[in-house]
């Protein structure tokens, strides 16, 4: 899955997925939730033969890209507890 930066504006960011994995996108998201700085996480899923889906994450104090390696970080930490 590569993840790129669409837009940038001073509080919110959008990310393109190509070759999404939802399997990672959802607990990305739940953990974008739960940050009290967040105040918006939308998630568009276009048609896949017409563009990629895109995170859309708006926060209310520092930068969204903090707000979504913070939430990253959590997903990484979770996924590297999980026993095989």
């Amino acid at each position: 899955m590569e993840v790129y930066t669409v837009e940038r504006t001073g509080r919110s960011i959008t990310l393109g997925f190509r070759d999404e994995n939802p399997t990672l996108v959802e607990p990305l998201i739940k953990a974008l939730n739960d940050d009290k700085t967040v105040i918006q996480v939308r998630y568009i899923n276009y048609h896949p033969e017409l563009a990629d889906p895109v995170l859309v994450v708006e926060v209310s104090k520092g930068k969204p890209e903090d707000a979504v390696k913070k939430a990253a970080k959590t997903v990484s930490t979770y996924f590297s507890a999980v026993k095989q």
